[in-house]
């Protein structure tokens, strides 16, 4: 696929994201501003990332540190970036500088080398919790939610939590990972009264490609969209298959 071609699909799939993602927000009454489409970097190749940007992509998200560092070399400021992939704690100094936001916090010792790494006005970072309790994902248990917020608290703004960030199992029906968002809103609305004016806790980091409308109507205020925006297979679908 020829870089112009790419800026051609891409832009159309991504405008067709947003589509959904805005019917989405008025079946659940929220704002139409409500939530920001991230793309994850991971799956495209250099040409496809200047593609991105050139379709309007202004949010990408990288998995690992040392992928950051190469494409941010490439990229710079064409777009904003966030760090969506588990965050070894040795890499904690690479990836603190590079970022706006780390969407997946997940131990009391991350927390303390990230408040080592923050700059003065701290970095920003969303808790991940593994709402469906399988073993093969990262996260922490619903149960271990506040000892996280504690020890971000206890940094004095170095690491400041903006919410929570899940990921669901996959499914060839999204409804049947519904719940997973539902209670990760749950749980956030549960702390956020309780937690300001500390945190705000207004960000939930939720849902991807084949489950993002469902996530968006449950509370989403950031989506993942991997290679649907590339992919061959026909256009980004809604969810009554048109």
């Amino acid at each position: 696929m020829s870089v112009q071609t790419s800026k051609e699909v891409i832009r159309g799939r991504l405008a067709r994201v947003r589509e959904n993602v805005a019917a989405a927000l008025e079946r659940s009454g929220r704002d139409r501003e409500a939530v920001r489409v991230l793309v994850a970097s991971k799956y495209y190749a250099p040409d496809q990332i200047l593609a991105l940007a050139e379709a309007g992509v202004e949010l990408v998200g990288e998995n690992r540190a040392e992928d950051l560092v190469s494409k941010q070399e490439h990229f710079g400021d064409r777009f904003e970036w966030h760090f969506i992939g588990h965050l070894q704690r040795r890499k904690a100094k690479v990836v603190v500088p590079r970022v706006t936001l780390i969407h997946s916090v997940d131990s009391v010792r991350l927390i303390e080398e990230l408040a080592a790494r923050a700059p003065e006005e701290g970095t920003e970072v969303l808790v991940q919790v593994n709402v469906g309790g399988e073993e093969s994902k990262y996260g922490v248990p619903a149960g271990q939610v506040e000892a996280l917020l504690e020890a971000a608290a206890a940094t004095g703004g170095r690491v400041l939590a903006r919410g929570f960030m899940t990921l669901a199992p996959l499914a060839d029906d999204p409804e049947d990972v519904r719940y997973i968002f539902a209670k990760l809103r749950t749980i956030r609305d549960r702390l956020r009264k309780s937690w300001s004016p500390h945190f705000d806790l207004s960000e939930l980091s939720m849902g991807m490609s084949g489950d993002y409308e469902v996530a968006v109507e449950e509370g989403a205020t950031l989506v993942r969209i991997g290679r649907m925006l590339i992919e061959e297979d026909g256009p980004v679908r809604r969810k009554d298959g048109s």
